[in-house]
């Protein structure tokens, strides 16, 4: 089996190419919307004092990200797994936070049109 068997793609807005991560790394993103809270986790995420104004944060979360999945891929010694999936969370809400039409987060039902 190869290490690319394993690879889901996701598009985030701004980019031209999708990024590739393993599916297990964003499952994991995908399971842990449900305990983000924003406005207390990201501050503490990006070392702020202030939560940012949705998705402002993103450029940032974007390098941080790439620069873990380069780590990763390395298999570099420092890499935190933990702080990888972590960031890509908070990706993945900043992304929906910051989408100009409202995207339900995973598990949660869409409102009744009257």
């Amino acid at each position: 089996m190869t290490a690319f068997t394993d690879i889901t793609a996701f598009r985030s807005a701004g980019t031209v190419l999708p990024l590739r991560r393993p599916r297990s790394l964003i499952r994991a993103a995908q399971a842990g919307q449900a305990g983000w809270r924003r406005t207390c986790h990201l501050p503490r995420l990006l070392r702020n004092p202030a939560c940012p104004p949705a998705g402002s944060a993103l450029p940032r979360l974007r390098d941080e990200e790439e620069r873990l999945n380069e780590a990763r891929l390395a298999r570099a010694p420092g890499y935190d797994m933990q702080r990888h999936v972590l960031v890509m969370i908070a990706l993945l809400a900043e992304m929906r936070a910051a989408s100009p039409c409202p995207v339900n987060a995973p598990g949660t039902a869409t409102p009744a049109l009257l």
